[in-house]
C-alpha cells in the first residue's frame, strides 16, 4: 500500500508547556526533581510525531513506535514552555525517520532521531490477541 501524505520534508512544530508530569524517572535528590526527564522528552517527540504522521494516513492505518534515540544536552524546568521540532528525513514505504529538536527559552535542549513504523491496526490488534492467548 503506498502512502502519499508522508514525504521527506515534512515538518511539524508544537508547543508543550513542562508540568510534572514529565519529571518522571529522574531519580535525582528532591531538591532537584524540578527538571524534565529524558523519557519526558522522549514522550514530547512521540506526541509529537503521531500528530505529524497519523494524520496523513488512510482508515485502519496508525504508526507505531519503532525506536528513539535522543540526545538530552540541557537541563529544562518544570513550568517552562519546550518547542518540539520535527522534520521528516527518510520514509521507506513502511518506516518514517524523524529528526527532533527540543527548545526552551534558553535553546536546544535536545535532539536526536525517532522511527515510526506504519502498520494496519486490525493486524495490530489481531497480533495483540495472539500475544495475550500465548500467556
Amino acid at each position: 500500500m503506498k502512502f502519499p501524505g508522508i514525504r521527506t520534508g515534512m515538518t511539524l512544530t508544537t508547543r508543550h508547556y513542562v508540568t510534572d508530569d514529565e519529571t518522571y524517572g529522574n531519580h535525582l535528590p528532591d531538591d532537584m526533581e524540578k527538571m524534565m526527564s529524558t523519557p519526558g522528552m522522549v514522550s514530547m517527540i512521540t506526541l509529537a510525531s503521531v500528530k505529524l504522521i497519523d494524520s496523513h494516513l488512510p482508515d485502519g492505518f496508525i504508526s507505531v513506535g519503532k525506536s528513539s534515540d535522543v540526545i538530552h544536552e540541557h537541563p529544562t524546568l518544570v513550568d517552562s514552555t519546550v518547542e518540539v521540532s520535527l522534520t521528516v528525513t527518510e520514509f521507506d514505504g513502511y518506516h518514517v525517520t524523524i529528526a527532533a529538536e527540543v527548545s526552551d527559552e534558553s535553546g536546544v535542549c535536545g535532539r536526536g532521531t525517532h522511527v515510526r513504523s506504519i502498520v494496519n491496526k486490525r493486524w495490530l490488534q489481531l497480533k495483540m490477541a495472539r500475544r495475550i492467548a500465548e500467556r
